[in-house]
């Protein structure tokens, strides 16, 4: 394990002796995070993608503008929860006594996260004044998030029958 991993070990272990003090039960421990995760990325992720989506491409301005604001209220609870879940599943490893930040799943995880700030951070700029370029990447770099949030999905089922 790295030295990085080792600190992150050693700072995440109060907590995951705290929740291992309520005896939670192991397939929870286990499988909590993936069946969470697995809600926010099918319904929150496939909400977030069809109504960007919808937004772009209908005819209707009032379907575009109730997409639209959909899209602006789900799509950060969503990266919210993700953040949040990606924490719960390092604690998960700590409360496993597995190792961290080696899994192809992690490794995911860490690109799928980055990717989200970077496209919140072309949201948040008004796509640079509405240029088309910066609402085209973010609508297609959104897309391969959510590609890139079924693969991983397939990686954490993987790690979680491995271990």
């Amino acid at each position: 394990m790295t030295e990085f991993a080792t600190k992150l070990v050693e700072s995440l272990q109060p907590i995951s002796d705290q929740f291992k003090s309520l005896n939670i039960p192991e397939p929870v421990t286990h499988w909590g995070h993936p069946f969470f995760m697995g809600i926010v990325i099918v319904a929150m992720g496939s909400f977030v993608a069809i109504s960007g989506w919808r937004s772009r491409t209908t005819t209707d301005p009032e379907v575009a503008t109730k997409n639209k604001a959909d899209h602006r209220k789900v799509a950060p609870l969503m990266t919210v929860f993700l953040a949040t879940g990606y924490t719960g599943g390092l604690l998960s490893l700590v409360m496993q006594g597995k190792p961290l930040l080696e899994s192809p799943h992690f490794i995911t995880g860490s690109i799928v996260l980055t990717l989200l700030a970077i496209n919140g951070a072309i949201s948040l700029t008004g796509f640079g004044g509405n240029q088309p370029l910066l609402r085209n990447a973010h609508a297609y770099l959104g897309s391969a998030i959510v590609m890139l949030l079924v693969a991983h999905a397939f990686l954490g089922i993987k790690l979680g029958l491995s271990i």
